[in-house]
């Protein structure tokens, strides 16, 4: 049974290498939990957004049976993204630490400005 208090976490730099595939045989998808004008400003490569604000009417179009790794802009909302998620019947979910600050200060591949078509778009 999933425990509120004890959020599955990762650091940055171990979700980027996640998301290279290297140790999973699915790979995980990055979900990008903060608001449209925050995924402007600097969003990390390959995420999918899912807005807080939007989360509890979108939440069921997150896939089951793959690795979901959460992020914001520190871990807050992500982590809540996640226990959320995990306390209905998500098995794989993970909170990224220090979300996209941490994420820029590995030094990992981000992108600014106005999503391309398709772009922060779930997988069909």
């Amino acid at each position: 049974m999933f425990d509120p208090n004890r959020i599955p976490t990762t650091s940055a730099a171990d979700a980027y290498e996640r998301l290279g595939g290297a140790s999973d045989a699915v790979s995980p998808l990055l979900v990008d939990v903060r608001e449209p004008d925050e995924i402007v400003e600097v969003r990390p490569v390959g995420g999918v957004a899912m807005p807080l604000s939007a989360f509890m009417a979108r939440y069921r179009e997150l896939p089951t049976d793959r690795p979901l790794l959460m992020i914001c802009r520190s871990g807050a909302r992500s982590a809540q993204a996640t226990a959320f998620l995990l306390g209905n019947g998500w098995s794989d979910v993970t909170n990224v630490a220090g979300g996209i600050l941490s994420w820029m200060q590995a030094g990992l591949p981000t992108r600014r400005g106005e999503l391309d078509p398709g772009e922060g778009d779930l997988p069909s």
